[in-house]
């Protein structure tokens, strides 16, 4: 039986990237020990990574290492090269699940949202009744009194929006100074819950969520109409 390689290595530091898996497998130190023990030349290497500026294109920048690579005379020796995503693809996996769960809160927030400003403005306009028939009385259009309502919820909308967004930008500004949710790493393969500021992400999903509660409002706002001036006015 062959005997193992062994040497003495003093550790001088341990690491902790917050990835359990690759701090039991990885250690930093001189190469140059590695190429001994492996009787490598000082140009040998037992492999090696490339970083992609742009993490859309690992896949297609994935496929051109693959391409060069590739030994046409003898393929058997053509160099094995995968993308992060390929020797690692239980933490992507499990990546693309977590923004599915994302996807979903942010469906039921909206939904939750669009349903409170719904029941506000209906509410508003039981409260209002009156007032609706003393502005019909006078002239005034279907159309621009559900205009008046309409303003006024929007109102309260981009009200809410930047309460929302300050407290939300506040907490996550904390969370990443001081990682105060803590995550077991043997489960979710970090320590604290990862966050990230994105402002064109903020302003695409506050302006979608103020079209969406808009157009949504325009139905109860259709009540109006229906709304008689004489019977308005004697409602008490």
């Amino acid at each position: 039986m062959r005997k193992p390689n062994l040497r003495v290595f003093q550790i001088v530091g341990i690491y902790n990237s917050g990835f359990q898996e690759f701090d039991a497998q990885y250690v930093l130190g001189d190469i140059r020990h590695i190429q001994r023990i492996n009787k490598w030349r000082a140009d040998q290497v037992g492999a090696f990574e490339l970083f992609v500026k742009d993490f859309s294109k690992l896949e297609e920048t994935g496929e051109q290492v693959y391409k060069t690579t590739f030994n046409v005379q003898n393929p058997a020796e053509t160099l094995d090269s995968q993308t992060i995503a390929e020797k690692y693809a239980y933490i992507f996996e499990w990546l693309k699940l977590f923004d599915f769960n994302i996807i979903v809160i942010l469906v039921v927030m909206i939904l939750v949202a669009t349903i409170n400003m719904v029941v506000a403005l209906l509410v508003l306009i039981l409260e209002r009744t009156r007032f609706i028939g003393t502005l019909k009385s006078l002239g005034a259009s279907n159309w621009s009194i559900r205009k008046i309502f309409l303003y006024n919820a929007g109102y309260l909308i981009i009200r809410g929006l930047l309460w929302g967004n300050a407290i939300g930008i506040l907490l996550i500004v904390v969370q990443q100074q001081f990682g105060i949710i803590k995550l077991n790493p043997e489960n979710y393969y970090v320590t604290t819950a990862p966050v990230y500021i994105d402002p064109v992400y903020i302003l695409w999903l506050n302006l979608g969520t103020t079209a969406i509660c808009l157009l949504v409002l325009l139905i109860p706002s259709i009540i109006i109409s229906r709304i008689s001036p004489v019977r308005a006015i004697r409602f008490d």
